[in-house]
């Protein structure tokens, strides 16, 4: 064979294989492209977790508004306090909506995620509710009340209770207090603590119960039944919109919380309940 032919037979097998490595390098690129997720910057659409029940009908009006925006938002409902968290953890959602600072802070020290504050949505200020008493000051000697009984909102219960003077809490108690904290009880009250779905639920077979305001709506108890509630200045259990750490600073986060703050999701709120809830951004 000649040398000339030798040449080309190379000259192929060097095209041929210059070939083969682009179609090869072309195809991994294809499989990075087609493996890797799309970077949280890059975000167009958005699931967000809520609770379901009322918040849905003002986070329709978020959507709408996210809509105006480029940002398309996928309402993901959920009926127990303890998944929207395990949720965003694990990427089944990008965002949650539902619960206030000390709630994220027991959630983390229990699960170590790392999930943190976008955005302030609203506060529902926890109340006393009564059906047997019209006055804090009517509640009897060994009366029963009911408060919810997940860390959280237990201490915050207690915390509405010492205020209203009907108990004292050991100093230094906090938020996160017990029912083991209590140092004063005047009139010998029973706590009694019930998941925070039924102590509202509860009310007719109790003296009182300090009941979360999304589960006093729920259970059909009104502003009439509420003798007492927190304080709303300095109020430390606003409610947020929450993202996973990663996700902090992408550009749809702030599109997002934008899309809730603002007047037309503040009027239907206010519209959904009727002055129990108020704006907290």
């Amino acid at each position: 064979m000649s040398q000339a032919l030798f040449s080309v037979f190379d000259r192929l097998r060097i095209t041929r294989r210059a070939g083969l490595s682009a179609v090869l390098a072309a195809a991994a690129a294809f499989s990075m492209t087609m493996a890797a997720p799309a970077s949280a910057e890059d975000k167009t659409t958005v699931k967000v977790g809520i609770m379901s029940g009322e918040d849905e009908d003002v986070w329709r009006v978020v959507v709408a508004e996210a809509e105006k925006k480029g940002l398309t938002v996928e309402v993901v409902t959920f009926n127990d306090y303890t998944q929207p968290n395990e949720a965003l953890e694990r990427g089944e959602i990008d965002a949650n909506a539902f619960q206030h600072g000390p709630y994220l802070e027991n959630q983390i020290q229990a699960h170590g995620y790392k999930i943190v504050v976008a955005g302030y949505t609203a506060v529902w200020p926890i109340g006393v509710y009564s059906k047997k008493h019209a006055a804090i000051a009517d509640i009897p000697e060994g009366a029963v009340i009911g408060v919810p009984n997940d860390p959280s909102n237990e201490g915050r219960a207690l915390l509405v209770l010492q205020d209203q003077g009907v108990i004292k809490l050991k100093d230094g108690a906090g938020i996160l207090a017990t029912i083991a904290d209590i140092a004063e009880n005047p009139k010998n009250v029973e706590i009694k603590e019930l998941d925070a779905g039924i102590v509202g639920r509860s009310v007719e077979d109790l003296d009182a119960a300090v009941v979360n305001t999304d589960w006093a709506l729920k259970s059909g108890l009104t502003v009439e039944n509420r003798i007492a509630q927190e304080k709303i200045a300095d109020n430390p259990y606003r409610n947020f919109i929450a993202v996973r750490e990663a996700d902090l600073n992408a550009p749809w986060v702030k599109t997002l919380v934008s899309s809730y703050q603002n007047d037309t999701v503040k009027a239907e709120f206010d519209r959904v309940y009727k002055g129990t809830g108020t704006a907290a951004y």
